[in-house]
């Protein structure tokens, strides 16, 4: 499973060996962990779509950088990836998983 489809189950984020992003993570370190998924690096298959959710959320916490990757990588994306990452950012914020309290 990849990032962006762990965001709807609670239970298999607990149980997940994957890196996810926490409530506690600031912006840069979300987009740390968007690089990871954008590279494959760090434990992270490479995943465009979790990525760009990542990125999304680091943006959203201020990351200036992520904001920029994200744009890269929506030009590399489909109109239905770029949804899917959009609509598992949102359920990540919903259940709480991600913080956007400063």
């Amino acid at each position: 499973m990849i990032a962006q489809e762990l965001a709807h189950d609670c239970k298999a984020q607990m149980d997940s060996a994957l890196p996810l992003p926490t409530p506690d993570m600031d912006g840069d370190a979300l987009f740390r962990l968007g690089m990871m998924y954008s590279t494959g690096q760090g434990g992270a298959p490479m995943d465009r779509v979790s990525a760009h959710m990542i990125f999304n959320l680091a943006a959203m916490k201020g990351s200036i950088e992520a904001r920029a990757y994200r744009k890269e990588l929506s030009a590399e994306m489909d109109r239905e990836d770029l949804a899917e990452a959009q609509r598992a950012a949102r359920r990540w914020i919903d259940q709480g998983a991600v913080s956007l309290a400063a």
